[in-house]
């Protein structure tokens, strides 16, 4: 008896800890819990991330670009041997051999002035020539100690004024463009949700039907062989249990398709095994129009586009009118230098130095090329003020439309979520009354295809809230719910 005992207790044990197990491998995945990994780790997220760090650096190179910049150049050494000609002092010309070294060293500092497109720097610098000989080598210094110069064209094309209006905007674009890719995931996450939910819950449903109609075919025939029903009851009734085993094998096809894409978009690499749960009912949310539109322009992207869009428009008229005018080019530098055959006296007693340089260009005749170029930029500058007032009347419409359809998605859930019920208690209904033979098997086949329908357009409606409402958060980059602005901490980025 105490062997028995042990042995059955040994047998309990084991099939407890296989459950145990099992319940530990398998993963239960609610749908806000699914959304938020895909925010996090699915490869759209990483690919948004990495885009958004993109836009990032360059907008830190283009801030950075107006800060003074050092910079060291040189050239240690350069050797030349060669021979070349001389003019002599009676004019007569000769070819000697020739061994020169030159070196040299500076040191700049620079800043672009973005308001007028000059460019400020100092810059120190020195120079050493070693004139190479047979007898002797002959070396002589130059420095230049202090050097401050200002370069600056006149009623020339400025990119530094336009790209400061432009590049702050692009940058603010991104962070919009990146928080509409989470939203974007969020509606393929919920899609995905939906798309393995319904099949997982059509392999249940599969699963019980198939049991049901053995049971029925069961009853059946014994039904028959008692003469109660005739032939081709009996027939149906096997022909559904068939029917039940094709639908149930599809179903598990379709359920395994569904995982891999499940599994695929969230990065799962394990092989644990999932099982969704169901999302809980929706809140009760109406979405006002002006709200949604009000919040839309202020914080979507697509405004920041369209404006930068015309911006950049502008920058191309501005820089066809100046290329066809007259332009003109200052370069002004004052410092010091002094040469020296000694290192020790090169710095000594320095003498100034300066410089002014104004070029000038004078466009006289190009045969309209000038002209044709500003009349293209203008053409363009006007097509793009037309394509961005339709994008915005497209805009309000979309808003308009996708506010007026979320707003009646909780009704038709409702109704969906009633007619489930009822066409759930009505297959109940009519299974019983067949088993006590009160109905044929047509009307019972009926209320079990109406049943199963009832629970895929429940599941259907179910899918267009959620769908809707991450639409609506995507459109407006606003959350009802909470009645505040999606933001995103960019700094963990």
């Amino acid at each position: 008896m105490m062997r028995y005992l042990s042995i059955c207790f040994l047998v309990v044990f084991a099939v407890l800890s296989e459950n145990d197990s099992y319940a530990q491998s398998r993963r239960f995945l609610a749908l806000e819990e699914v959304i938020d990994i895909a925010r996090e780790n699915s490869p759209d997220a990483m690919m948004a991330r990495h885009r958004y760090r993109g836009n990032y650096w360059r907008h830190r190179s283009f801030r950075a670009s107006y800060l003074p910049y050092l910079s060291f150049d040189a050239t240690i050494p350069n050797l030349n041997r060669t021979i070349s000609p001389i003019t002599l002092p009676d004019g007569s010309d000769i070819f000697i051999r020739r061994s020169l070294a030159t070196s040299s060293a500076s040191l700049s500092l620079n800043q672009t002035i973005g308001y007028t497109g000059g460019e400020l720097f100092v810059r120190s610098g020195l120079q050493r020539i070693d004139l190479i000989r047979d007898d002797d080598t002959e070396i002589s210094y130059l420095s230049t100690p202090i050097n401050i110069g200002y370069r600056q064209p006149i009623f020339s094309y400025n990119p530094f004024k336009w790209e400061r209006q432009i590049e702050p905007l692009r940058f603010e674009e991104a962070q919009r463009q990146y928080k509409e890719s989470l939203e974007e995931i969020s509606i393929r996450a919920t899609n995905l949700f939906f798309d393995l939910l319904l099949a997982q819950i059509n392999r249940e449903i599969n699963e019980i039907n198939i049991a049901n109609n053995d049971t029925l075919y069961q009853i059946a025939k014994g039904r028959y062989e008692l003469g109660r029903i005739a032939e081709n009851e009996l027939l149906q009734m096997e022909l559904n249990v068939l029917n039940s085993e094709a639908n149930l094998e599809q179903s598990r096809i379709d359920y395994e398709g569904a995982i891999f894409r499940f599994r695929s978009f969230l990065g799962f690499d394990d092989v644990q095994d999932l099982e969704l749960v169901h999302p809980d009912e929706p809140h009760q949310l109406t979405i006002d129009f002006s709200t949604a539109l009000a919040e839309a322009r202020a914080n979507r992207s697509d405004i920041l586009t369209q404006e930068r869009q015309m911006l950049e428009a502008d920058s191309q008229v501005d820089q066809a009118r100046a290329d066809s005018r007259f332009n003109a080019n200052l370069f002004a530098v004052f410092g010091l230098t002094q040469s020296s055959e000694s290192f020790d006296d090169v710095y000594r007693d320095p003498m100034d130095q300066q410089q002014l340089t104004i070029g000038v260009q004078i466009p006289i005749l190009d045969w309209g090329v000038s002209r044709g170029r500003v009349r293209m930029a203008e053409s363009n500058r006007e097509l793009v003020n037309t394509t961005v007032n339709q994008a915005m009347v497209d805009f309000e419409q979309e808003v308009f439309l996708r506010v007026m359809e979320f707003n009646m998605l909780d009704r038709q859930l409702e109704v969906a979520r009633t007619a489930d019920l009822i066409a759930e208690k009505r297959y109940e209904v009519t299974r019983q009354r067949f088993l006590i033979g009160r109905i044929d098997i047509i009307e019972l086949n009926l209320a079990l295809e109406e049943k199963d329908r009832a629970k895929q357009r429940y599941l259907s409606a179910l899918r267009n809230y959620w769908r809707g409402y991450y639409e609506m958060r995507r459109l407006t980059l606003y959350d009802f719910l909470n009645d505040r602005p999606i933001t995103v901490d960019f700094d963990t980025i």
